[in-house]
């Protein structure tokens, strides 16, 4: 059965926020890419960091983030799909290279999978003027992450296994997002819900939106649209309806 959102603050529901990945994108061309991206009216742009340790795959560093700042000023978003010691040895450079156009905190991701360490990670997260968050792969209980719910600003549940994009989404996140939105609920945190992975304007936003997240990353599902306006306005769209309680069934 699907239930209404009721993740709220004071009544309201948290702002639907769209954050395209740019694992689809042409990275011989990722200045305009961030441009074009900006002027189609996102969020916060996520850059998928992976070293070929964590995950299977290998993309890009701080450097390329870095980069990219000179070209929009819309917020970045880093998500660490890195080993241990990589984001323990190259963290103050993540979070300088998230750093907004003004200074402001960029969003760090670590995965909690790959930090024995969490606590440590998340406080120099915050300690270096960057946004701490967590990600949840989807095998990983929610009780992996109550002890450190009050240091992030975001949870990420990734409802694909991460590592590359294209991947079909994962349903049963959905019982982990509601997990989710209860527990920031019940303690009065100041907490947004990501989902990452097959995220499509589809049933795949409007159940998440319904479950109680309100940020989503979309890769492939925004870049496939003719522009990328069409594919943020038909997103937000669609994840406003689910919070008013218009939400798309999942397909038999």
């Amino acid at each position: 059965m699907t239930e209404i959102n009721s993740f709220t603050q004071g009544g309201v529901n948290r702002p639907v926020q769209i954050i395209p990945s740019v694992l689809p994108a042409d990275w011989a061309n990722m200045g305009s890419c961030v441009k074009d991206l900006e002027e189609a009216g996102v969020d916060r742009i996520q850059f998928d960091v992976m070293d070929g340790n964590f995950v299977p795959n290998l993309t890009f560093g701080p450097e390329m983030i870095a980069a990219c700042r000179k070209y929009c000023d819309v917020p970045f978003e880093t998500q660490l799909m890195v080993s241990q010691y990589n984001c323990e040895t190259m963290l103050d450079a993540y979070v300088k290279a998230s750093t907004g156009p003004n200074g402001e905190p960029g969003v760090v991701i670590a995965h909690v999978e790959a930090n024995v360490h969490l606590h440590r990670i998340l406080g120099r997260i915050r300690d270096l003027g960057g946004s701490p968050s967590v990600a949840l792969n989807p095998h990983t209980p929610f009780e992996m992450i109550k002890d450190v719910m009050d240091m992030v600003d975001h949870v990420l549940v990734m409802t694909v296994n991460p590592g590359f994009g294209g991947q079909a989404y994962i349903p049963t996140m959905l019982n982990k997002i509601r997990q989710i939105r209860d527990f920031v609920i019940k303690n009065n945190l100041n907490v947004d819900i990501e989902v990452d992975g097959g995220i499509k304007a589809n049933w795949t936003i409007s159940q998440c939106a319904a479950a109680g997240a309100n940020c989503f990353i979309a890769g492939s599902g925004m870049f496939a649209y003719p522009t990328l306006k069409e594919g943020c306005d038909e997103l937000r769209a669609v994840a406003k309806d689910a919070q008013n309680g218009n939400i798309i069934a999942e397909p038999n």
